[in-house]
């Protein structure tokens, strides 16, 4: 056994530390309600700073407002072995999303500090801005702009439904750092999650050893009809646009079942006018289809625009369709699979490779140095939704394996 080898994490920590991290935008439901950028995520920021610094790390806050603790190592010329998540949350969020990864990375640091343990190499604790992409899209765009993936002012002039932008917000909040985005070294990343899906659980499984994530390509639509009286306007002489969004809400979840295992969503909606007795004009609303394989994800690209063609034909309907984000599929870095499998064997815990149906940050992370991560059951599956839950103990297990595969990387 390794000096490191009986190092363990303090789970019941780690547990109040993500507790009352739920308190700050907590939901009547046992959720959180952390929207990228809002009054709240800047909370949640002020305490997480706060614990950092309190465990000695100095930190620093780049122009997207990406957030970086730093636990100084023996040989400071190294690159650090980071890990990190997001606290931004959906509407109508669950507790552990995202801030799991952040705040697993937290306990290794304290952790450490517990057991005077220096490693070789810095360590680095990330929260990445805007991962959701709930509130600004696309998601992931902050650590999109650290990968090169977009540029600074791209994702400064990103806007939310009101039109305010992340520039904007992160100025508000007191987060638009003034250091670089992007160019700072990582010997390895690594991201602990939830699963978000029911495949552990059903497994069996404590520990996903994750291979990579699915692609995905987030579009929006906008079909253009024309308004009229709901009472005057006979049937045949309409140009709903609510009703092509019906006809195409079934042929985009067709195209899903049409492409196995693809998935797609259709998760935002909004209709102009909105009135009960006028004939919707427009229709707005997103598409989010993903699948393990980028040439099957093309395929449902093309079947999407075939689709909205022939809607529009039928229905005597103009339309737009855009796509705001493409994601390719993501293969992790072999060195930190294999970290992440000899951690969860070597601490005993049943494990399995999985491939993550969700984006995450580490995929863009990915191009810029070696990465990967870590996944624990949640109950059911269920995440994005206030319910969202998870034990202590998986929790734990989660962390412990992050602590010994950046070690590993770090010693």
């Amino acid at each position: 056994m390794t000096e490191t080898g009986n190092l363990r994490i303090n789970a019941e920590r780690l547990w109040n530390s993500l507790m009352e991290m739920a308190r700050i935008g907590a939901t009547a439901r046992g959720g959180s309600a952390r929207l990228a950028l809002s009054d709240l995520d800047r909370e949640g920021r002020d305490l997480f700073v706060r614990w950092c610094r309190e465990a000695g790390c100095t930190v620093e806050i780049d122009r997207m407002g990406n957030i970086f603790a730093r636990r100084p190592g023996r040989r400071p010329d190294l690159p650090a072995v980071a890990t990190g998540s997001h606290l931004d949350t959906q509407p109508t969020g669950g507790k552990f999303d995202g801030v799991y990864g952040v705040l697993a990375g937290l306990e290794v640091i304290r952790t450490l500090n517990d057991a005077d343990f220096a490693t070789e190499a810095p360590l680095e604790v990330t929260v990445w801005t805007n991962e959701e992409g709930s509130r600004f899209a696309p998601a992931m765009v902050a650590s999109g702009v650290f990968a090169g993936v977009f540029t600074e002012a791209y994702g400064h002039s990103r806007a939310d439904l009101d039109g305010k932008t992340i520039g904007e917000e992160l100025k508000r909040i007191g987060y638009l750092g003034e250091l670089p985005v992007g160019g700072r070294p990582f010997k390895a990343f690594f991201e602990a999650h939830i699963e978000q899906g029911p495949i552990l659980e059903a497994e069996g499984k404590t520990i996903g050893v994750v291979l990579g994530i699915q692609a995905m390509r987030w579009f929006e639509v906008t079909l253009s009809g024309r308004e009229s009286h709901a009472g005057t306007t006979p049937m045949a002489r309409r140009r709903d646009a609510m009703l092509g969004c019906g006809r195409m809400m079934e042929r985009i979840n067709r195209i899903a079942l049409d492409h196995p295992p693809g998935v797609s969503t259709v998760g935002l909606v909004k209709v102009s006018p909105n009135s009960r007795n006028t004939i919707p004009g427009t229709v707005f609303f997103s598409v989010d289809l993903r699948h393990p394989f980028d040439e099957d994800l093309l395929k449902m690209k093309a079947a999407l625009e075939r689709a909205l063609y022939e809607t529009c034909q039928e229905t005597g309907l103009a339309h737009e369709c855009v796509e705001v984000w493409h994601s390719p599929a993501v293969r992790y870095h072999e060195d930190c699979i294999a970290a992440v499998r000899t951690a969860a064997r070597a601490a005993g815990y049943g494990h399995m490779d999985i491939v993550s149906g969700a984006g995450h940050d580490a995929g863009y992370i990915n191009r810029v140095a070696p990465a990967g991560m870590i996944f624990v059951p949640c109950a059911d599956g269920i995440s994005h939704n206030e319910v969202e839950s998870a034990t202590r103990e998986d929790l734990a297990a989660g962390c412990n394996v992050l602590l010994h595969a950046m070690l590993a990387r770090a010693t």
